[in-house]
């Protein structure tokens, strides 16, 4: 794969300068691609012209919650006393702007972050990176209580590359709208300094289940070895809040009570 053969998969899915895309991705599900994932980038930014893409640094700033402050249907052991607090919060690293971004997100965004410089929001747990004309007013949509206001300021598209829709956040603004899965985390925002974060969202595992829903909506690609979607968010958010309202329980497990999804579901019935 080169960076023209994906340019030419993306201009297959409609895409083109005037496009505004959140972008999920997995660079091996391409096969072998010539660049490795500065070509897939480059690919994105001489395609589309405004891209958003996750920048999240938990597995950095991430740390539990501190004891004694329980909250309701919140899916969060806190440590179990100050002195093991105080020793996560000394060995967590303090929010930067330069983080690396979570490699569980893909070797994509921080390769976008370090070959293109992009802006870059500063939530401590949930940033995100976007470059292009509209990259501005999109960031500036999040707040530290509305991690999710990128997605929602996003007039636009989701553009899954490899990945399916467990990845797709877009699902998390529909539920946060509806009020489910809304938690409360903590970051090291910066030396010494702890933060509540509201409003993170929870397992995705069951997201998957949307996409028969979505069928219609959803054109599809094969770029080399990579199945490359791409769905209106306007769709997304509407499908998902459709299912949720005809069933609360819809796009969670409900098997297993130690998960997130049964603190989501009561979340929404209470």
């Amino acid at each position: 794969m080169t960076t023209q053969d994906i340019m030419d998969g993306l201009h297959s899915l409609g895409l083109d300068r005037s496009s505004s895309v959140i972008v999920h991705s997995s660079l091996s599900s391409f096969g072998y691609v010539d660049g490795g994932a500065e070509a897939v980038c480059r690919a994105l930014t001489e395609t589309c012209g405004t891209l958003l893409l996750p920048g999240g640094t938990w597995d950095c700033t991430g740390i539990p919650a501190p004891p004694g402050m329980p909250r309701p249907h919140n899916a969060n052991e806190p440590a179990a006393n100050w002195q093991e607090f105080d020793e996560r919060l000394s060995k967590a690293t303090s929010f930067r702007m330069d983080l690396p971004v979570d490699r569980w997100l893909g070797r994509i965004p921080d390769t976008l972050r370090l070959a293109y410089s992009p802006l870059r929001t500063s939530h401590p747990l949930f940033s995100y990176l976007a470059i292009g004309p509209d990259a501005e007013r999109l960031l500036g949509a999040q707040r530290p209580d509305w991690p999710l206001g990128p997605i929602e300021a996003l007039d636009g598209d989701v553009l899954l590359l490899g990945v399916d829709h467990t990845s797709n956040t877009t699902i998390h603004l529909a539920e946060q709208l509806l009020g489910r899965s809304r938690f409360y985390r903590y970051a090291k925002g910066a030396d010494g300094l702890w933060t509540e974060l509201p409003n993170i969202p929870g397992d995705s595992h069951r997201f998957d289940a949307i996409e028969p829903e979505l069928r219609s909506a959803t054109k599809e690609v094969r770029i080399g070895e990579c199945r490359a979607r791409r769905i209106p968010v306007a769709a997304v958010l509407a499908v998902t809040t459709r299912m949720i309202l005809a069933d609360p329980a819809a796009l969670l497990c409900t098997d297993d009570p130690a998960c997130r999804c049964a603190a989501a579901l009561n979340q929404i019935l209470g």
